[in-house]
């Protein structure tokens, strides 16, 4: 009888784990770990959320300073439409989607819509040189050094799948957020024009 219950304890045990291994492989952060190929970020998987007015918590408030040395505020962008990007500079993902993001800002020109990016990892001279190689225009924030940036933000986006856009509204909450690569320029101009409508 105990030679059968241990027999049926073993059995049990190798089933549970037969079905975490294969969970896990359905796990995509888990799977680029497994992957051991030390590239610098882990991606989402593409997902974008809209979210709606009365489910948006209260405005996200931050400080900093930019790339360019200047200081940097939530303040400085009341009443826009606030893009925000994380990013820095060995991303390949960050690298794909910069052109896309600056043709998004380039169609609300004149617009109440700002851009700002958020370099989590770099010094401003680099992320300086990639605004220069890539052709973006806006401004990024330095964090590297700068903890309270990313508290700011903890809330709102998970700063550990990078590249990773929100959309704030004109009252500075999270309208809409994508997770990992913005695989075209069209998808967050939507979501900035739905921000950029909204009344209320």
């Amino acid at each position: 009888m105990r030679r059968v219950r241990r027999g049926l304890a073993a059995a049990s045990l190798v089933l549970a784990g037969a079905l975490v291994l294969a969970g896990c492989s359905n796990d995509p952060l888990a799977d680029q770990y497994r992957a051991g190929d030390n590239k610098g970020f882990v991606a989402g998987d593409f997902a974008t959320k809209e979210i709606a007015p009365a489910d948006r918590g209260d405005p996200v408030v931050f400080q900093g300073t930019l790339d360019n040395g200047k200081p940097v505020s939530n303040t400085d962008y009341t009443g826009d439409v606030l893009v925000v990007n994380f990013w820095y500079a060995a991303c390949g993902p960050c690298r794909v989607e910069a052109p896309r993001l600056e043709s998004a800002l380039q169609s609300f020109a004149g617009q109440d819509v700002a851009f700002l990016g958020i370099n989590t990892y770099d010094q401003p001279q680099t992320s300086l040189s990639f605004a220069s190689d890539y052709g973006v225009t806006y401004p990024s924030v330095i964090a590297v050094n700068d903890g309270a940036v990313k508290l700011a933000f903890a809330n709102a986006a998970p700063l550990s799948s990078t590249p990773v856009t929100l959309v704030l509204d004109k009252k500075g909450r999270v309208a809409a957020r994508v997770i990992g690569e913005l695989p075209d320029a069209s998808i967050l101009t939507a979501l900035v024009r739905d921000a950029l409508a909204e009344t209320s």
